[in-house]
C-alpha cells in the first residue's frame, strides 16, 4: 500500500485558486494544501480553512512572490517591499540568512495568529531546498516542530521530512488523467509519497499574476474525477 499525500500549492493566491483547491478536496483526492500568506486571497483562504477543519493546511513559504511581511529585510526586497528574486533565484548567494529566517518566521506566525495550526511547510518554487537556506529550514522545522516537503533530492539531516518521496511532475505537459494509475508502478508498498498539484478555477488574478494558469483547470478536473484504488491510502 502506498501512503499518499496530494498537496495543493498556492492556497491564498486568489479566490479562484482557493475555490479550486477546496473543491479538489471536497469532491476529489486532494487531502492537503499549503497557504501562501502574503497574497490577495490569503484572508479568503483562512476563512475556507476554518470551514474545512479536516483539510491539512501547511505554510507555502515564499521569497519569490508578492511582498515581504517582515520589515527591515533589505537583502530580500526591492524598494517597494516586493521580493527581488524570481523563480530563477537571482543573487540567492547575497541574501542574508538572518533576514530569510525573520521573513519566514513572520509568514509562519501569520498563519498561527490567524488561528490555524500548520501541518507542515514547503515553499514557492521549492526555494527551501536550496542548499544555502538549509540552516534556516532546519531551525524553523525544529522550532515549530513542522515536517518539511522532501524536495531536497539528496539525503538531508536535521529536518523532519513530510514523506519518503516527493513528486513534482503532475505539472504542465505532464498532467494526465492516468497519472495516479502510473504512480502505482513507480513506488513500493509502505512508502509515503507526496504529489504536488495546483488546482484552480482560473480568475483574472491568476491569469495576470502567474505564468501557470490555464493548466490548473485541467489539474482540477483530473483531481476531481480520479478514483484511487485500494493500493493507495490517503495520509
Amino acid at each position: 500500500m502506498i501512503k499518499l499525500l496530494v498537496n495543493a500549492d498556492d492556497f491564498g493566491y486568489s479566490r479562484g485558486v482557493n475555490h479550486g483547491i477546496i473543491d479538489a478536496y471536497r469532491f476529489g483526492i486532494v487531502n492537503s494544501t499549503t497557504m501562501i500568506v502574503n497574497m490577495p486571497g490569503t484572508e479568503h483562504s483562512i476563512e475556507l480553512a476554518k470551514e474545512n477543519p479536516d483539510l491539512k493546511v501547511g505554510v507555502h513559504l515564499t521569497l519569490t512572490c508578492g511582498r515581504a511581511l517582515a520589515s527591515d529585510v533589505p537583502s530580500l526586497v526591492e524598494d517597494d517591499g516586493r521580493f527581488r528574486m524570481t523563480k530563477k533565484f537571482e543573487d540567492i548567494d547575497k541574501v542574508q540568512l538572518d533576514e530569510v529566517e525573520k521573513e519566514w518566521e513572520a509568514q509562519i506566525e501569520y498563519m498561527i495568529q490567524a488561528g490555524l495550526k500548520p501541518s507542515h511547510f514547503d515553499s514557492h518554487h521549492h526555494i527551501h531546498a536550496q542548499p544555502r537556506l538549509l540552516p534556516v529550514v532546519q531551525r524553523l522545522s525544529e522550532k515549530y516542530d513542522l515536517p518539511v516537503r522532501n524536495a531536497f533530492g539528496d539525503q538531508v539531516t536535521g529536518v523532519k521530512l513530510l514523506t519518503d518521496i516527493f513528486f513534482d511532475d503532475f505539472f504542465g505537459e505532464e498532467v494526465s488523467a492516468n497519472y495516479f494509475e502510473q504512480l502505482k508502478m513507480k513506488e513500493r508498498d509502505g512508502q509515503s509519497v507526496e504529489v504536488m498539484c495546483h488546482p484552480a478555477y482560473v480568475d483574472e488574478a491568476l491569469l495576470s499574476g502567474s505564468s501557470y494558469h490555464i493548466k490548473r483547470a485541467k489539474e482540477l478536473d483530473i483531481l476531481m474525477n480520479t478514483q484511487l484504488d485500494q493500493q493507495f491510502q490517503l495520509l
